[in-house]
């Protein structure tokens, strides 16, 4: 596809100096992007400004006033930004999809904060030379959901990137319906994707994937230098084993909270390990291990069971993109299997915190014997679809309340008299999750005997900092899309107001965190957007 930057309407300059720009990217060269101004959109209107994020990173409040409007819109250049767009390639749903690119994302430039140098880009500001025929656009319905699972990603302590402001315009965007336009403005150390390393590897190009990767050493993963002693000084290898800890980390927070990504192309990965591109994701409301978020998966690959093994996957395609630069094929293996030890390991820490049997260095024969646990309390879960995140904070309340709740279950004080739970509303309330009592009130006992119920109302009080109150489900998403497209953003900021807590109690928005009504099963997110 030919292109020319200059065949664009021109943005138009905003002369209010409040950032502090630079732009370590742009010294890589004109290979790995090209430079380019946003498309301007029609009528822009503020649909959400993140107050706090710009607080934490140190920006003044004028980069919210409407001056600014006009350059988060796409229809202004703020001083000193050198937007461009990144090329990279990768894999999407398990083929080689050759060259991609930022299709609609344009990189403002790096912006100085009190958290160190932080990438913007501006999400659906119009065509890049990577479009691959698209319109450069984004619907206000996506950006709706991006803006709100980055911020309850970020209230989850899930690396993600984060979204700095949501400009809504009324202009007409054709998806599978005509909707209106908007503009994210996403904010994160560094956007760099596997794809970036894979595009220069799959062109021989061998310079340029090093002089890529020196850049991400430098600049974003230093760890790299000294990680390099456990490889024989190769600080390559190194890269790859950062890499593949964080995605492991990253992979072990997305399955103990119940999420799915719904679109884990390679180009979709984080260098960083962070959660990148919102698309078709989920929080899953009744538990299934073989639930499938997007509706354009019809072999259901991206399925939440199998997140972890595509992740391996897509870490082996970044070993075979580096593979030049390491230069050693049996390290490379080497590394990757670090993978396949550290994520089972990661993931039993994890769950057994949520279940307040903490304690990293236990003993192996207890941990695998807390693993046979949660694999079996796993399965109740899944044979009854029973809500995901509502057991969880059920199960943390109802420890909690401990010993001061002393009715007991018949079928439980038979056979162990000093059993601590309850008919009480607290456990009243998990019994009703399930349809199967006796199955759970037999794993519950096994429970009780792993720990020490004096010790619960402690425990309780670290699972309800484990456990969520409040994630973003569809329904809760859908809701507030449909009120902004009806021109009322008041959702979006009720919303963001709960996922950025998403632990505390909340009083009076009790209803954010019940069953999803029925009509919420009926949802379909693809990867349209």
């Amino acid at each position: 596809m030919s292109f020319d930057p200059l065949e664009l309407p021109a943005s138009q300059p905003c002369d209010v100096p409040v950032l502090d720009w630079t732009h370590r990217l742009t010294q890589l060269g004109p290979s790995f992007f090209t430079p380019l101004q946003p498309t301007p959109v029609a009528a822009p209107r503020w649909a959400a400004r993140n107050d706090a994020l710009r607080t934490e990173l140190g920006w003044p409040a004028e980069l919210f006033d409407d001056d600014h409007l006009q350059a988060f819109a796409g229809n202004a250049l703020m001083v000193g930004s050198q937007p461009l767009a990144t090329v990279y390639s990768g894999h999407q749903f398990g083929q080689w999809a050759g060259q991609l690119g930022d299709g609609r994302a344009i990189w403002l430039g790096e912006a100085q904060s009190a958290q160190g140098p932080q990438e913007i880009q501006l999400k659906g500001a119009g065509r890049t030379p990577y479009s691959r025929g698209g319109d450069g656009r984004a619907v206000l319905r996506s950006s709706i959901r991006e803006y709100l699972c980055s911020e309850a990603m970020h209230g989850l302590c899930i690396p993600t990137t984060r979204a700095l402001s949501l400009v809504a315009s009324p202009e007409p965007v054709r998806r599978e319906t005509m909707e209106s336009a908007a503009v994210v403005a996403r904010v994160a150390p560094s956007f760099l994707r596997f794809g970036h390393f894979e595009h220069f590897s799959a062109q021989g190009d061998t310079d340029s994937l090093r002089t890529l990767a020196d850049h991400a050493i430098t600049h974003h993963l230093p760890e790299c230098q000294e990680r390099a002693a456990l490889w024989q000084g190769n600080v390559y290898a190194a890269l790859l084993d950062e890499v593949q800890e964080r995605t492991a980390r990253l992979l072990v927070q997305w399955q103990a909270v119940g999420f799915c990504h719904g679109v884990m192309n390679t180009d979709n990965m984080s260098l960083l390990g962070l959660t990148i591109d919102y698309g078709p994701f989920q929080f899953m409301d009744g538990f299934d291990p073989g639930h499938i978020c997007n509706h354009s998966d019809h072999q259901g690959r991206y399925a939440y069971g199998r997140q972890p093994n595509v992740a391996y996957w897509n870490l082996y395609c970044l070993a075979q993109a580096l593979a030049p630069l390491i230069d050693d094929h049996d390290m490379t293996l080497q590394v990757l299997e670090g993978y396949k030890s550290l994520f089972p390991r990661f993931l039993g820490d994890a769950m057994r915190t949520k279940l307040g049997l903490t304690g990293t260095l236990a003993p192996e024969s207890e941990r695998e014997a807390d693993w046979t646990l949660v694999e079996d309390l796993m399965q109740i879960l899944a044979s009854e679809r029973t809500d995901y995140t509502l057991f969880w904070r059920r199960f943390s309340e109802a420890v909690a309340a401990g010993k001061t709740c002393m009715d007991r279950h018949a079928s439980l004080a038979m056979t162990d008299p000093e059993f601590p739970v309850t008919a009480s509303e607290a456990w009243q309330s998990m019994d009703d999750l399930f349809i199967d009592r006796a199955r759970w009130q037999a794993w519950l006992a096994r429970y009780a005997k792993r720990t020490d119920p004096a010790q619960w109302p402690d425990m309780g009080i670290q699972m309800l900092r484990t456990n969520p109150k409040f994630v973003l489900r569809n329904h809760l998403a859908e809701m507030a899309i449909r009120q902004a497209q009806a021109g009322d953003f008041s959702e979006i900021e009720t919303l963001y107001n709960l996922l950025k807590s998403p632990f505390d109690e909340h009083p009076g928005f009790e209803a954010y965190a019940a069953l999803p009504p029925d009509w919420a099963a009926q949802l379909e997110i693809s990867c349209s957007s």
